[in-house]
């Protein structure tokens, strides 16, 4: 007789195993990528290096502002709608949306820690 998959509650207890374990593979390769990034981005970057063009509405400015903070990255954050001059640097950029990251002035649409370090490298 040839076997027959089995289904049910242990089919997916055993499939939600398997996912749940590719899932914390995968985030522990990005956590372990972004960490080497930061210890890039930590050693190179000096405070005026890197300014986050951000609104206050923006959750992808916030989730950038707690990853450079909780990985201790100098930066300046500029907030659009609340200066001129952070406005008049953000249409300049001719950015689609925020954040703009400004490495050393030269714009970056989103948010990357491995284009950050990048253009740190490049902008020596």
């Amino acid at each position: 007789m040839p076997h027959q998959p089995r289904t049910g509650v242990r089919g997916l207890a055993v499939a939600a195993v398997v996912v749940g374990a590719a899932a914390l593979g995968a985030g522990g390769w990005r956590e372990w990528f972004s960490g080497r990034h930061a210890a890039e981005l930590v050693q190179t970057a000096r405070p005026g290096d890197i300014v986050m063009l951000s609104t206050a509405s923006c959750t992808h400015c916030a989730r950038a502002r707690a990853w450079l903070e909780a990985h201790a990255v100098p930066f300046d954050e500029c907030r659009i709608e609340a200066s001129a001059d952070c406005a008049a640097l953000y249409q300049a950029a001719g950015a689609p949306g925020t954040p703009v990251m400004l490495v050393r002035g030269q714009p970056q649409t989103g948010f990357d820690p491995a284009r950050l370090a990048g253009a740190l490298r490049m902008a020596r």
